[in-house]
């Protein structure tokens, strides 16, 4: 079987593998932001119960937090479920996971802007949504972005984790097809699809960060 042949059997997980990537940047990157307001909230309730969801999501593998997610409806609730909520399971984990690391990396971009940023704002007549919006929020975009790209790269790894509610994305499909033609050429072309995918990942956000320089 020809490398070609092989990529093209594997094109569909490479697909899944791509769905679950983008699907999980569309999402977590607000949520994380929204989840971060949640952290630094000065009503201690709310501020305990972001902490702790943002201690579990950080503190237990995605593996694990996969499988509660797909079997939870079941052993939880008695919701049967669908072949076809496998990879609905599998946007859901990795969202909530990605959101409260991202919900970490905004924290501390946030809360290193200087104080004397909002004081000028005020001075100016901003409110605060324009202060944040206008002027905090693009300085904590560039100077968060290297531990964002990190978390992106991590990202474009982390999708073969859906194999553990049997998704068929790209490192299945390559196992699979693998162990049929016994062959190693299928790890090799699953291989070449993770490294091309983070290098234009890495190309792109570095683009991103020049494009920032103009807040330095």
């Amino acid at each position: 079987m020809t490398f070609i042949m092989i990529l093209s059997q594997l094109a569909e997980g490479m697909w899944v593998s791509i769905q679950i990537f983008v699907v999980t940047l569309l999402f977590s990157l607000p949520l994380g932001l929204l989840v971060s307001f949640g952290r630094m909230s000065k009503n201690r309730v709310i501020q305990a119960i972001v902490k702790f969801y943002i201690s579990v999501m950080r503190g237990t593998p995605l593996m694990l937090q996969l499988m509660v997610v797909y079997f939870g409806p079941y052993y939880l609730l008695g919701i049967r479920v669908s072949n076809d909520y496998r990879l609905i399971a599998a946007f859901i984990g990795f969202i909530i996971n990605y959101a409260a690391y991202f919900a970490e990396i905004y924290r501390s971009g946030i809360q290193s802007m200087p104080a004397g940023q909002y004081e000028a704002a005020k001075l100016l007549g901003y409110t605060k949504p324009q202060t944040f919006v206008r002027i905090i929020f693009p300085q904590v975009v560039k100077r968060i972005l290297p531990s964002v790209t990190n978390e992106v790269i991590t990202l474009v790894k982390d999708t073969s984790l859906a194999f553990t509610i049997s998704v068929s994305e790209m490192f299945t499909s390559a196992k699979s097809l693998a162990s049929s033609q016994t062959s190693l050429m299928p790890f090799v072309a699953a291989g070449l699809f993770y490294y091309v995918f983070n290098l234009i990942v890495a190309v792109g956000m570095e683009h991103m960060e020049k494009r920032m320089n103009y807040y330095e």
